[in-house]
């Protein structure tokens, strides 16, 4: 099933001071034109949240945040909760995202927390998931992902909109992409897994594809089948090179 409206995500990471929202005026300022049904997002580092909405009111372009914590509140340092994001002015969130289970050992079971604390505030999740080169070499991509998808995801879900974005791990920032062919049939098995765990109410919601989505590769990447938008890295830094990913839905 082929998704009509594509999601496209910037995902700025632990990139950006207050001087580099000079690339999301200039983003905002360019998509005017882009074509009604392509949906745009930001997700800054939590320390340029409420700026960035100051910058995108009134504006196409939604706001997203990169990770919250299970918990409404509480003693825990450092952390930012769904209710924070919200009260910063974003409309979405990116959980699960392969470089936080990596590095921080999040689990699938944090991960449908998270989700659970966001649809509670009525944050759009964006659930990611994605395999290991290990993993891949081994024939099991489709199967770890499947798995993540099933315990990352919250009955909730069933009735909220929401995102998942199939990130292979091994092309994540490293210039590596997996063929059309590879995209497909995970993405497959992910609207599969997703149907599995929510009903046919997955069907509606869109499956994006990261892992160097760059400018010359991104239309051949978002016509493949159920590839429903792209949740994008470094490219999302320079307003020139996402417009391009953007123009390229």
């Amino acid at each position: 099933m082929k998704q009509s409206v594509k999601l496209i995500v910037g995902n700025w990471k632990m990139h950006g001071v207050a001087a580099d929202l000079v690339e999301a005026r200039a983003l905002i300022e360019s998509v005017h034109d882009v074509r009604a049904d392509c949906r745009i997002a930001l997700c800054p580092p939590a320390t340029l949240t409420d700026r960035m909405r100051q910058v995108l009111a009134g504006g196409r372009i939604e706001l997203g945040g990169q990770d919250c914590h299970q918990a409404p509140s509480g003693a825990c340092t450092g952390s930012v909760s769904a209710e924070m994001l919200v009260d910063a002015g974003a409309t979405l969130v990116i959980l699960g995202h392969s470089e936080r289970r990596g590095a921080f050992g999040e689990t699938n079971e944090e991960v449908s927390a998270k989700v659970e604390a966001a649809i509670a505030v009525g944050l759009e999740p964006i659930v990611c998931v994605g395999e290991t080169l290990e993993q891949r070499e081994a024939g099991q991509a489709a199967a770890i992902v499947s798995a993540q998808v099933e315990g990352s995801l919250a009955d909730g879900l069933s009735e909220r909109p929401f995102a998942v974005a199939y990130e292979p791990v091994w092309a994540i920032g490293t210039g590596l992409t997996p063929s059309l062919e590879q995209i497909a049939e995970v993405h497959a098995a992910v609207r599969s897994a997703m149907i599995r765990r929510l009903g046919q109410a997955a069907r509606r919601a869109p499956i994006l594809y990261g892992g160097s989505v760059k400018p010359d590769n991104a239309a051949e990447i978002l016509g493949v089948s159920e590839v429903g938008g792209a949740l994008v890295g470094g490219a999302s830094l320079k307003a020139e090179d996402f417009l391009k990913i953007i123009r390229a839905a």
